[in-house]
């Protein structure tokens, strides 16, 4: 299985970290500067923007810190790979060459990030504070399942009849 189906590692499954007690992460080392780099060449945004950006496009399951966002802002433009300009009263970042040249080295990773919003997207609009009440049972589901697979592997059919278990369960869920 890939790591990007079943990781707390942010995943397409983003859920997963949170269920074993831990926090999904979304982002990989160095990714928050790309995707940053990444929003800024879509146009000029202020910090706020680009924090409430990168919510808006994990469905809102990712949310940036101002501890986390200005720093790398900060970083950014100490290296001289955005710029910013004081305007009503707040700071708005612009991509520069140089950080477009940057954004340009590694198309595939801003590409993966976007693509992992995209699926964090699909999930956020079920992982609300209300409707985390069902992930005790889900997990406890889903461990009754690989169980059950895992003790019935070697018999004839076994696998199969716990798919058609959790089929049954999913259609009655989709009935609901």
């Amino acid at each position: 299985m890939s790591k990007d189906w079943f990781t707390s590692s942010g995943g397409a499954w983003p859920w997963v970290g949170m269920a074993f007690g831990g926090r999904a992460r979304f982002f990989e080392s160095g990714e928050v500067r790309l995707a940053i780099l990444s929003l800024l060449d879509e146009g000029p945004k202020h910090g706020y923007q680009v924090m409430k950006e990168l919510e808006e496009r994990s469905g809102g399951l990712y949310r940036a810190s101002a501890g986390s966002i200005y720093p790398t802002l900060q970083q950014l433009e100490d290296e001289d790979l955005i710029q910013s300009l004081q305007q009503n009263g707040k700071r708005v970042y612009t991509i520069t060459e140089a950080g477009k040249l940057e954004l340009a080295k590694d198309p595939e990773t801003v590409k993966r990030i976007w693509q992992r919003a995209e699926k964090w997207e699909e999930w956020g609009q079920y992982m609300k504070p209300d409707t985390m009440s069902v992930m005790k049972p889900l997990m406890a589901l889903g461990k009754a399942a690989w169980g059950a697979a895992a003790r019935n592997s070697s018999k004839s059919g076994g696998e199969e009849r716990v798919r058609e278990v959790l089929d049954r369960a999913r259609q009655e869920l989709d009935r609901l």
